[in-house]
């Protein structure tokens, strides 16, 4: 009797000993996919508040080029060639340092996408750039075939502005998987 006793104190102690290892092990798994989630959420978290500070970076340099855009209704208020040109001239000094901005800003998006918004990012630098060369077309030719190409370019840097934020705003979306 004292020999199954002692088997029956041998065998207790072993289940215990593997159910405690096998606690402790399935206790290590879950602390290390809860720490594996946990950085996962961080790194999301901290790639969204890049993007997001990228995207309003280029956003506010499009808004600054907007602003040189839209002096264009000053040089159809202005009365005289001279004073069209001075106008025209001085939005073409102000154009360039905008579009170097959003160049700059462009490059912080080309850096953290995706490569969708990336590439609208360039699409609208690039349509820029085209409004800078219609616009400086129209520095001693105001003729109405220039002014309807820039017109032209300035529809086509709006629209690619929009897609842009259309795309920027889906990258943004949090996702629930």
């Amino acid at each position: 009797m004292v020999n199954s006793g002692l088997w029956v104190g041998i065998l207790t102690a072993l289940t215990a000993l593997g159910a405690s290892s096998i606690t402790a092990r399935a206790t290590l798994r879950a602390a290390q996919a809860q720490v594996a989630t946990t950085a996962k959420a961080e790194a999301l978290r901290e790639q969204r508040e890049r993007r997001r500070s990228a995207y309003r970076e280029l956003m506010s340099c499009a808004h600054a080029f907007n602003t040189v855009t839209w002096q264009i209704d000053d040089v159809d208020a202005a009365h005289g060639r001279e004073s069209k040109e001075r106008l025209l001239t001085r939005m073409c000094e102000r154009i360039g340092p905008a579009i170097g901005d959003m160049n700059r800003a462009m490059h912080e998006v080309r850096l953290d996408g995706p490569a969708e918004v990336s590439d609208a990012a360039d699409h609208v630098r690039n349509t820029a750039r085209w409004v800078q060369r219609s616009l400086r077309a129209l520095v001693g030719d105001q003729s109405v075939e220039r002014r309807d190409a820039y017109d032209a370019a300035y529809r086509d840097f709006r629209a690619a502005y929009v897609t842009f934020i259309g795309l920027a705003r889906e990258a943004l979306e949090v996702e629930n998987t």
